[in-house]
């Protein structure tokens, strides 16, 4: 049995959530923000068969695709003290961080 520890952006997360309902995986969501752009992500940990872990892993990468976007950075992330932080820049975003670890056991009370 492994424990998936998913990463993905807000805009995924329900999506991602349904496609995992319609193959009856189970996982828990919580709310996160990332530290670069300070966007909203979800995280979603959940523990799985071994056998079924690239069905997990593919539905993941089918839902959470990078796109291209504009963004306006947080004032003091350039770091130049002027004004190029005010213009929307292009960024990637989407795309998924997932961690996978072996449970060693399992309990449910």
């Amino acid at each position: 049995m492994k424990l998936l520890t998913a990463i993905v952006q807000d805009k995924d997360a329900t999506k991602l959530s349904n496609a995992w309902v319609k193959a009856n995986i189970r996982a828990t969501r919580l709310s996160t923000s990332g530290g670069f752009l300070r966007s909203g992500n979800t995280t979603f940990i959940l523990a799985i068969e071994d056998d079924r872990v690239q069905e997990v892993l593919d539905i993941i990468k089918e839902v959470s695709q990078k796109r291209k976007q504009f963004m306006v950075p947080p004032i003091g992330l350039d770091g130049g003290g002027d004004h190029a932080g005010a213009f929307p820049v292009e960024v990637e975003v989407g795309g998924a961080t997932v961690f996978t670890q072996e449970i060693d056991d399992f309990y449910q009370f």
